[in-house]
Parts: structure tokens; C-alpha cells; sequence
């Protein structure tokens, strides 16, 4: 692994910068993945499908974060991913209470009962899990910045 360089400066030549720091293979391909289901949730019109997409692209985000750290003991009684999630980064804990609340309502989108999803409902999901992919992406690489440009934030300019 090559050290970075810092550019030159005035005060004299440049230092060696700390390393890039290596994602795993197996987590760099989840994070992908939540990244494809986000822009799938950006680009659906349907609430149920945008609330799917939004829970799918959560649920990914949150399993790499498990495959980074390792997956708890059976003993801690952790079965979803939420709840490895919980376990193995507490600073993740409010977020994976909020994801696991809606797992029951995707469930349900799943058997054919997409009217339940309210617009907002999807909406609100979809902005939490930009959120927390972002909030994941800083955790799994902190040199990296936030995951992707959000299309909201570059329309807007």
C-alpha cells in the first residue's frame, strides 16, 4: 500500500499522508448494493415500492456494518440484522430500532399490501436511509466522505 501525498505547500515539501484505508471486498459490494436500492427509491413513483427500496437499501447499509465488525455470538440473542446491528455498533442502536420498526410494514408491501404505505411514510424512510448510508459510509471509511451526491441537493443548485 502506497502512502498518499499531500500536495506541496509554501513551508516545504510534501509528507507522506496516512494510507487509504482498505474497504473490504464483501462490505464495498453491500454498500453498493444499499446505493443501487436508494436510487431505485429515488426514481420510484409508488410509495410502496419507494418504502421497499428505501428498507432494502437500510437493510444492506446496516449488513455491512455487521460484516465489518463480525457478527455477535449466538449468545447475545441477536437474530436480524437490526439486532446484530445494535450489538456490534451501539452508536448504531437508534437507527436499527427505527429500521426494525418498519420491517413489519415491508413484510407487508411483500404479501400485496402496498396501499398501506403512506406517501409520507415512504418519504421519510427513503431521507433516513440516505441518512444513515451516509452515517455508515463515514464509519466504514471516514476518508471517503459521504456516499454519492444526493439528486435532490444538485437540482437544487
Amino acid at each position: 500500500m502506497s502512502p498518499r501525498t499531500a500536495p506541496p505547500s509554501r513551508h516545504g515539501p510534501a509528507r507522506p499522508g496516512p494510507g487509504p484505508r482498505a474497504v473490504p471486498p464483501d462490505v464495498a459490494r453491500l454498500l453498493a448494493r444499499a446505493d443501487s436500492e436508494l436510487a431505485a427509491a429515488e426514481v420510484a413513483s409508488d410509495p410502496a415500492e419507494r418504502f421497499v427500496h428505501a428498507h432494502l437499501a437500510a437493510l444492506r447499509a446496516a449488513a455491512a456494518v455487521v460484516a465489518l465488525r463480525g457478527r455477535p455470538s449466538r449468545r447475545s440473542g441477536a437474530r436480524s440484522v437490526w439486532d446484530m446491528l445494535a450489538v456490534v455498533e451501539p452508536g448504531l442502536a437508534a437507527w436499527s430500532g427505527y429500521f426494525a420498526s418498519g420491517a413489519r410494514l415491508r413484510a407487508a408491501v411483500d404479501a400485496g399490501h402496498g396501499e398501506d404505505v403512506e406517501p409520507a411514510r415512504a418519504d421519510e424512510l427513503v431521507a433516513c436511509a440516505e441518512d444513515f448510508r451516509d452515517e455508515v459510509g463515514i464509519l466504514v471509511d471516514p476518508d471517503a466522505g459521504f456516499a454519492r451526491p444526493l439528486a435532490r441537493a444538485s437540482a437544487a443548485s
